[in-house]
């Protein structure tokens, strides 16, 4: 096993690393911002390293810091979580460059799924389904306009470098789809430094389920299970659970089935995510992306598996096996508790004063803050992750409505009381619910 471990990351998943690296004895060394010294998961790990200011560029993203901390340290290996350098291919191989034990894809599965063009094109040639749209990018707005003319309307306008939800735009009609190119075209340059844009069919109703794949150290490729993301602001994810309320045991089949043959088609090592966009209509599905990291919603999955996932990971990098337990009977629901007002959604940091986590069977807290810490304006508003397992779906909800009342939060806003609203809403209730409900209830 891997005897020291860098974790190139902050909050909650710095966390979360480090407790399954001392579970398994090792030596963990954190870096930070100097507005993170403070933070739970600095003060948790044997070793702390400050890499450079608030702003993650010069922090996080800092390659030259992150691995002058690694040879600092006599780190053996570097786990980086999920966003800032978590895939970026660049420093992966920089990484293994140095003489480090990467814990992730390859470089070149992250490059082979960075952009969602060539991901999609990679894809529809291993036989994945795809939905229709844009084989290469689209370089203006009458190029887009084109491309939409044999897809039909409404489309989606996407960054091809994007990732998270961000990049992305509905046009219902040309008028539209002129004035969201170049919105999106504008964004991606300044983002993501690639303006390269793709134009896809727009499902008004669709439910977005992804697989949890691993890409064993032998080679071969299994598919665990499904989670149901569909409850979205801003296309992007506030609450998942496992297994999808929607997915019968002959879809599920055909969905771990194609999320095999997409990590095998780019020889997939690690952790990641096939996530893909399911037609309640018509139980068509059909590729999205692929996430080379692991996700975020992860412990759901941990759940309904019995398993630790970051251990798993750190297994697969070491070259040693991995046994992937069935499935077994319950459910698990995943809230992310982020620094923002319920309503709109908008990111409200600030100095925690009050910090009660919920406690109870079935009750995980997977969480970055406490009190007296700050949620800092320069980073993700994600503070914690509530995350509940029931014997059923039904058990599940009613736990979690207990913890979210248990869960006391003051000082930056938080969007506990959405989470509230949700769980007594009878569409969530029902489970035939899709990405629209957030947009539905406000």
């Amino acid at each position: 096993m891997i005897e020291s471990l860098l974790v190139a990351n902050r909050g909650e998943i710095a966390r979360r690393i480090i407790r399954t690296a001392h579970r398994l004895g090792i030596r963990t060394i954190a870096v930070h911002s100097d507005v993170d010294a403070d933070m739970p998961f600095v003060r948790e790990a044997d070793e702390a390293v400050l890499v450079g200011p608030a702003n993650p560029a010069e922090s996080y993203r800092n390659t030259e810091a992150i691995l002058a901390a690694a040879k600092s340290t006599g780190a053996r290996a570097i786990h980086p979580g999920y966003g800032f350098l978590s895939e970026n291919a660049h420093f992966a191989r920089t990484v293994e460059a140095n003489g480090l034990i990467w814990v992730g894809p390859g470089a070149d599965a992250i490059t082979a799924m960075g952009d969602k063009i060539n991901a999609r094109n990679l894809m529809a040639a291993a036989g994945v389904p795809v939905a229709p749209g844009s084989p290469d990018p689209v370089g203006d707005a009458e190029s887009a306009l084109a491309a939409a003319g044999k897809i039909g309307f409404p489309v989606m306008v996407k960054a091809a470098a994007g990732g998270g939800g961000m990049g992305m735009a509905v046009a219902e009609d040309a008028a539209s789809l002129a004035k969201e190119f170049e919105k999106v075209r504008t964004f991606a340059e300044r983002m993501f430094g690639d303006g390269a844009v793709l134009v896809e069919r727009y499902f008004p109703r669709v439910r977005h389920v992804e697989v949890q794949i691993l890409g064993l150290a032998d080679g071969r490729v299994v598919a665990l299970s499904e989670r149901e993301c569909s409850v979205q602001r801003r296309n992007q994810k506030l609450v998942e659970e496992a297994p999808s309320p929607t997915v019968g045991p002959e879809l599920r089949e055909r969905m771990l089935a194609a999320a095999v043959q997409a990590g095998e088609a780019v020889g997939y090592r690690n952790a990641g995510t096939v996530e893909c966009l399911l037609d309640p209509a018509t139980g068509e599905f059909f590729f999205l992306e692929m996430n080379t990291r692991l996700q975020v919603e992860h412990p759901i999955t941990e759940l309904i598996h019995d398993m630790d996932l970051v251990e798993a990971q750190l297994r697969i990098a070491a070259g040693q096996d991995v046994t992937v337990p069935d499935v077994r009977a319950g459910h698990a629901i995943e809230l992310r508790i982020n620094a923002e007002d319920p309503k709109r959604f908008f990111p409200g940091p600030g100095t925690v004063t009050t910090w009660v986590e919920p406690s109870g069977a079935g009750v995980r807290v997977d969480s970055g803050y406490a009190e007296g810490t700050t949620v800092s304006q320069n980073y993700d508003s994600l503070m914690a992750k509530l995350i509940i397992f029931g014997a059923d779906r039904d058990e599940a909800i009613s736990r979690a409505r207990t913890a979210v009342r248990d869960f006391a939060i003051a000082g930056p806003k938080n969007n506990l009381p959405f989470f509230a609203e949700l769980l007594e809403n009878d569409e969530f209730l029902s489970g035939d619910y899709d990405t629209g409900i957030v947009g539905r209830m406000r």
